[in-house]
């Protein structure tokens, strides 16, 4: 199958090298044209080092390139994502299936990043995400993706096309908890890294997780998701690896911040898109317009857009009212 990644990044990289593992005939997109020599000759990606590129993928600066392909991916970082989709769109076939594998939130909008795709590419564009480090699936490290869409053939397209020995794809009909799971983690794995860097312990960690899974959900439910998906691969399962892993660029600048750095000085020091920065003042924004109440989130709003002080900042939620853990204990 011919197929086309957009975006270059680590996470359009690895997943480049993984559609060429499978058989496919790809083409990845770059912005970079400058680098484009270089990576073909020398078989890296300086953005992605632990990854060989295979002989097979052609890599390309110019839209057309997606043109007579069956599976377009769009991995593009999320606040450059509507005018590249908008570049593509022109050239992509009428029958071809459209994936969107990037993270986040659309600043002012607060709209999905597969519905941004799909305002541009008018097409039932299929979410897919989950767990996944990118230097870890690059070398064939075992994973588990979730495609997600209300279209079930376009999702098992999907599914079928990425599925090898150490990726295995799940497919869901959810694309909106899906999505909102894949992109609040990132706030809650910054505030995760913060109590790195104030050298708290797993215990402060696992109550975090816990407890930001908890509003994430709540939120989610009220933009239409299912409960169920904030407890699969989307939720827990990318919530666990993004808060624990120093693979994550969310959590290295929450681990700065909390020792002292400013979140646009920790941004420039991890050297890579920040998602969880902007998905902070998304959500934020999302919760207050319906009326949901979620303390993390407005907590890491206040120190990386109002200039809190963190450990004000904590202090402020530990000493938050005494509640009971669900809001329906079932008391009788």
């Amino acid at each position: 199958m011919k197929a086309a990644v957009v975006g270059s990044g680590a996470w359009g990289t690895a997943l480049a090298v993984r559609l060429c593992k499978n058989g496919h005939d790809v083409t990845m997109w770059t912005y970079e044209k400058d680098k484009i020599p270089e990576m073909l000759e020398t078989h890296h990606n300086p953005r992605l080092p632990a990854a060989v590129l295979p002989e097979t993928l052609k890599i390309s600066g110019d839209y057309d390139c997606v043109r007579g392909c069956k599976l377009v991916v769009m991995a593009s970082p999320s606040f450059p994502l509507r005018a590249v989709s908008r570049g593509v769109a022109p050239y992509i076939d009428e029958d071809a299936v459209v994936v969107s594998v990037t993270k986040g939130l659309e600043q002012g909008t607060h709209l999905r990043m597969s519905q941004v795709v799909a305002q541009e590419t008018g097409k039932n564009v299929v979410a897919l995400t989950g767990p996944s480090h990118a230097e870890e699936v690059c070398i064939n490290l075992p994973t588990g993706l979730l495609a997600a869409s209300t279209d079930q053939a376009l999702a098992e397209f999907v599914q079928d096309a990425f599925m090898a020995d150490t990726l295995r794809v799940y497919t869901s009909p959810d694309p909106v908890g899906a999505e909102l799971g894949a992109a609040l983690k990132n706030v809650i794995a910054l505030c995760a890294g913060i109590t790195d860097g104030l050298g708290f312990g797993d215990n402060a960690k696992a109550m975090l997780m816990t407890r930001g899974l908890t509003e994430t959900a709540r939120l989610g439910v009220a933009l239409g998701a299912k409960k169920e998906t904030f407890a699969g691969l989307a939720g827990v399962g990318d919530l666990i690896v993004t808060c624990t892993s120093m693979h994550s660029r969310n959590r290295r600048a929450g681990i700065l911040i909390g020792q002292g750095k400013d979140p646009q000085t920790a941004m420039k020091e991890v050297g890579a898109v920040v998602e969880g920065y902007y998905a902070a003042k998304s959500a934020y924004e999302l919760g207050k317009a319906k009326g949901i109440d979620m303390p993390i989130t407005d907590a890491a709003y206040k120190v990386l857009y109002e200039g809190a002080d963190v450990k004000d900042a904590v202090q402020a939620l530990l000493s938050r009212q005494r509640k009971s853990e669900s809001e329906d204990a079932g008391w009788q």
